[in-house]
């Protein structure tokens, strides 16, 4: 029986039974184990192990497994002379207890192969020529029912030229959980209509297949729907596929609110949204987008952006060092300076803190591994921390890549010309001037050799560097490289998440083949177009926010397309930002907020940096409302430390808050105004509109709040409670 299993096993692996002397440890036996579960990290693949047996994690240290296998515990996991009786069989098949279960049965493929590798005295046997790639057909699946699966296949490449079918050997899962499954013969079959991604493992290598489960919905009519850009050819065919209807084009209240918010974090004012609402003007969208993208504030707003990534926080650089990081960013985008330049700017700079302001990034980022894995995360989109300890179980980085990054950066160092910080038990605080300069004897020790680490790229040529080469100077001029395969899909695909809510590759800052884009042409054109004119901000920004996609409105056509969240058939609605409410706030009720040690009127998004944490006395009002409505510490070289999910406490801010309340009630605000001018009840509403929501009431809602306000004793009174009401709106805290 056992011979029969393996005959049809390798039969199916595209070749005739392997002889003793061909058996290939690495091609045969670990995907085996790759492919039962057994290497994982939560079993023996773990740092630790399981049970006293430790194999490397998804099989990354052949030699390491080899020896567990055959040499550990006297050998009894494979017993040559009973080859029934070694423990990795038994343990498998469930007869002897084992903590993880059976994994496969007695009469299985997987049990047949183990046990002939170990009858025929668990051999190394040769690798042969190496793994180049792994081509896994269909490399993407749409199915609408009643169709509910179809086969997968998996054909393993080589350096020599040769080829073979590795489907029974391959290992899978999905990164969402309950759309489908998939049977030992590589079938996948649908659970519940959704999307979800196959991962295909064999060996090194990882191909993802993208699986759509559709209902049976009708080819949405796109006739009507003409694209402005390519952007929206991309999504539209993409949108077509699918089978989901876009929404209609947002009305101009709300796309002047969103342009607005978006590209500068202001709301327009009630002069402004008057005006556009006016226009009649078929081009004045476009008109208004390149308006947008000259005045201050939009540098302002996305030197904000840049700043968080950075890591541009007053503790480590001090109040002096967060200022000149925050105006020189800024100055750079109001030029329209190119992104690659910015960033080749920022890893090369070195020098006084406070002479050349991009150093500062270095000041904040103080150990090689930080800074390695800053770098890869914010310049090329890349998480690498998973190999600082082992291979990176979902990507192709290994412990070498990761040290040999990391090595780049051992040499940056710190002269300290002074440090009068508040706090002397604190070693992460400096307030003084501080020199980046690289001491040329700094090293960085890989742990798994032993050894330094040799300064390497991550996924690319690294040019001989010598024992004196300017190693900082090397890798910002790799990935300031119009030809770097990293840089322009990061950039372009943070503005989209910036602009459309959600990246097209999500985290945005972790490109991997396991985590596909869901939209790969466009993420293609958009990145050729962003170096195409010179990785210039502000000609992406304007290509997205030119187009149909941009702009359409946030509530559906199609019930089917409600819960679509990834594609874009619909704007995603969202909280705003910190910063964006605060100065909504004080804009809306014409009351300036203070910020300590700043002058009085600067806006939110003009403050350098977040005040520190936890010092008694720093914190204003202004400060601790950005603190509880997310401004992040900028402790993290990632946007997933922005908080905006509402909470209790925010909810308490905005109702019964110190701030709201202070604005509202303010002698001189808006509302103070208007009154004493003596303006009209009519004049009144429609201003406070306007200034809140960028549009004019509805006559149901003039109706009844200028029937309010009649009625009220104190006029006064019952136009605070109008404005309070508008500030404490959905409409108002979210952008749509």
């Amino acid at each position: 029986m056992r011979a029969k299993w393996l005959a049809v096993f390798v039969l199916l692996a595209g070749g005739a039974p392997a002889r003793a002397a061909d058996t290939a440890f690495e091609r045969d036996v670990l995907p085996v184990l790759t492919r039962a579960g057994c290497n994982m990290g939560a079993c023996h693949g773990n740092l630790n192990g399981k049970g006293g047996f430790k194999l490397s994690l998804k099989g990354e240290d052949p030699n390491a497994d080899f020896a567990a296998l055959t040499r550990d515990m006297l050998a009894r996991r494979t017993d040559v002379l009973r080859p029934d009786e070694s423990l990795i069989l038994k343990k498998a098949t469930g007869q002897v207890p084992h903590e993880g279960g059976a994994r496969f049965s007695a009469n299985s493929a997987e049990y047949a192969v183990l046990r002939e590798w170990v009858n025929r005295g668990a051999p190394r046997g040769t690798s042969g020529s190496a793994l180049t790639k792994l081509v896994v057909t269909p490399a993407s699946k749409i199915l609408i029912e009643p169709a509910d699966r179809f086969a997968v296949r998996a054909v393993a490449h080589f350096a020599d030229g040769t080829s073979r079918d590795v489907t029974p050997l391959m290992a899978t899962e999905f990164t969402t959980v309950g759309v489908a499954k998939i049977t030992p013969s590589g079938e996948v079959v649908r659970e519940q209509t959704g999307e979800t991604v196959l991962l295909v493992r064999y060996a090194s290598e990882v191909s993802p297949v993208r699986v759509v489960f559709l209902p049976d919905r009708p080819v949405p009519e796109m006739g009507d729907l003409k694209p402005n850009n390519r952007i929206d050819e991309l999504v539209f065919a993409q949108l077509k596929e699918l089978r989901l209807k876009p929404a209609e084009t947002a009305p101009d209240p709300v796309f002047l609110r969103r342009a607005y918010l978006d590209a500068l974090g202001v709301l327009p004012t009630a002069a402004e949204a008057r005006a556009f609402l006016s226009d009649t003007a078929a081009d004045k969208r476009a008109k208004l987008i390149d308006s947008l993208l000259e005045r201050p504030e939009f540098a302002e707003y996305w030197a904000q952006k840049w700043s968080d990534l950075l890591r541009n926080e007053e503790k480590a650089l001090d109040k002096k060092g967060v200022a000149v990081f925050y105006r020189w960013i800024a100055a750079q985008l109001a030029e329209d300076r190119p992104l690659n330049e910015l960033a080749r700017d920022v890893l090369a700079a070195r020098g006084s803190t406070y002479a050349n302001p991009p150093a500062n990034f270095w000041r904040a980022v103080r150990e090689p591994l930080v800074r390695a894995e800053s770098v890869a995360q914010v310049f090329l989109g890349v998480r690498i921390g998973c190999a600082k300890c082992h291979n990176h179980p979902f990507d192709r980085w290994t412990i070498d890549d990761y040290y040999g990054f990391a090595a780049l950066f051992a040499r940056v160092d710190y002269r300290v010309l002074e440090n009068e910080k508040r706090d002397r038990l604190d070693k992460h605080e400096f307030v003084g001037e501080q020199i980046v300069w690289q001491n040329r004897t700094s090293e960085q020790e890989n742990p798994r050799t032993r050894t330094f680490a040799k300064p390497k790229f991550l996924g690319a040529p690294t040019p001989d560097l010598g024992e004196e080469g300017d190693r900082l100077g090397a890798v910002a001029e790799w990935v300031a490289s119009p030809t770097n395969p990293f840089f322009a899909r990061a950039q372009v695909n943070r503005v989209w998440l910036h602009l459309m809510g959600r990246g097209l590759v999500d985290p945005n800052d972790d490109f991997r083949a396991t985590n596909p884009p869901t939209n790969p042409e466009l993420l293609d054109w958009l990145a050729a177009d962003f170096a195409k004119g010179g990785f210039r901000l502000k000609r992406t920004v304007r290509a997205i926010m030119n187009s149909r996609t941009y702009q359409f409105a946030a509530t559906t056509r199609d019930r089917s397309t409600m819960a679509d969240d990834l594609h874009h058939s619909h704007a995603l609605v969202q909280p705003l930002e910190a910063e964006q409410l605060l100065d909504a706030l004080a804009g809306v009720t014409g009351v300036p907020v203070s910020f300590k040690g700043y002058p009085l009127g600067m806006r939110a998004n003009q403050v350098p940096a977040p005040p520190q944490s936890g010092r008694r006395g720093f914190e204003g009002m202004g400060e601790r409302f950005l603190k509880v409505f997310g401004k992040p510490d900028r402790l993290l070289t990632c946007e997933c430390e922005r908080n905006d999910d509402p909470g209790l406490l925010q909810a308490f801010q905005l109702i019964t808050g110190e701030l709201m309340n202070s604005l509202v009630k303010d002698e001189s605000n808006r509302v103070g105004k208007m009154l004493s001018v003596g303006a009209s009840d009519t004049e009144m509403l429609e201003e406070l509109y306007l200034a809140a929501l960028s549009r004019r009431p509805t006559d149901a809602e003039s109706k009844k709040l200028t029937a309010y306000v009649k009625a009220a004793k104190d006029r006064r009174a019952a136009w605070e409670d109008v404005l309070w009401a508008l500030l404490n709106s959905k409409e108002f805290l979210l952008r749509r």
